[in-house]
């Protein structure tokens, strides 16, 4: 299936890859090069007309991180989450200081998400 995509985010969402956060750093080092459970994680991709920290088509799974740049954005949130739910994807927030602190528990965490949106992944 072909996810919409705005063409006009694509070099912001080229910036955002090179402006990561250290969470998102930390992140895309446990999961590139199908690190975890041979799956492949693209980050910051354009969907519609929002820009995802991670993505996995393989299991049509979204990964955000939230930290400061979400603080006082749950309506923003719920409304793209709303979105991306309505194209069949999967939606799972992992909170920054979690990444810092806890990298083997969202690795576990990510896991099992995978695992419980396709159990033969």
């Amino acid at each position: 299936m072909a996810l919409p995509m705005n063409k006009s985010l694509t070099e912001r969402a080229r910036q955002l890859r090179k402006d990561s956060t250290l969470s998102e750093i930390l992140f895309w080092n446990e999961v590139k090069n199908k690190k975890l459970d041979g799956l492949d994680f693209y980050r910051q991709k354009v969907i519609g007309n929002y820009i995802v920290d991670f993505f996995c088509a393989r299991l049509n799974v979204v990964i955000e991180i939230d930290g400061y740049t979400h603080d006082n954005k749950y309506e923003y949130d719920a409304h793209r989450d709303k979105y991306l739910r309505s194209l069949g994807l999967h939606v799972l927030h992992i909170y920054d200081e979690d990444v810092k602190q806890d990298m083997n528990g969202v690795l576990q965490m990510v896991h099992h998400f995978c695992n419980s949106v396709s159990p033969r992944y």
